[in-house]
């Protein structure tokens, strides 16, 4: 079964553009997950609301959105409000300028998604864009409003299509010198330099994700095996 896309919209370059649909480059489906079960009972458990200050439940339908504005005061906003809050990149990416990609520093990379064309219509001018992005070697800077959220994204040729990858805003950044201002620059003994130099030439190789094994998933799944046969979960 094909993806579900995360957006649809247009992707806008000047006066070309083409209708496109966003889909994660990711699946996280294959991962052990588990569920909060009762102890006494064996059933599982729902979360449900309760009033700060009555201590009952609160019925879903008087489940409502609230923005502090004072103390113990909120201003409520419903879930139709947000809906109707529309801006050009909700539904438009449209491409605002092209930067060399090394030129992002990779702390600023988030989530990638991939870019393609939503219809039959729409391949020609995507192909156009891609291949013009792919001859001058330039990523594109844009927007797109993805769950409710702008966010500034780069797009890339990648494969037969584009990739798209949400950045972070630099004031989500910690700058370097916060973590790494208080480290001193002693001189470092040059035969330890020159061993690690060695260690590094030794353990060069071509980068290979296929190689990528979670361990700690397998352990997981090898304690569930051996609790579901009655046996000693694994050391």
């Amino acid at each position: 079964m094909a993806p579900r896309p995360a957006w649809k919209g247009y992707l806008k370059l000047s006066l070309v553009s083409c209708a496109v649909e966003l889909t994660s480059a990711t699946d996280h489906s294959e991962k052990v997950s588990f569920r909060v079960i009762n102890r006494k009972t064996g059933n599982t458990v729902r979360r449900q609301y309760i009033d700060s200050v009555s201590g009952k439940p609160v019925d879903p339908d008087d489940e409502v959105k609230g923005y502090e504005i004072g103390s113990d005061e909120y201003l409520l906003v419903e879930e139709d409000e947000i809906d109707a809050v529309q801006i050009e990149s909700s539904h438009t990416l449209s491409i605002e300028q092209f930067v060399d990609r090394a030129a992002i520093p990779q702390i600023y990379f988030d989530q990638p998604y991939y870019l393609s064309p939503s219809d039959e219509v729409s391949e020609e001018a995507f192909a156009v864009i891609r291949e013009a992005m792919a001859k001058q070697k330039k990523a594109g800077i844009a927007r797109i409003v993805l769950y409710r959220r702008e966010r500034p994204v780069m797009i890339e040729p990648f494969d037969k299509g584009l990739l798209l990858t949400t950045l972070r805003y630099d004031k989500t950044v910690r700058q370097p010198d916060e973590v790494f201002g208080g480290l001193r620059k002693g001189k470092l003994d040059p035969e330890l330099v020159d061993l690690a130099t060695h260690i590094i030439d030794k353990k060069q190789a071509k980068f290979d994700p296929s190689g990528f094994e979670d361990h700690y998933e397998e352990a997981l799944l090898a304690l569930i095996e051996a609790k579901r046969k009655g046996k000693k979960p694994p050391v």
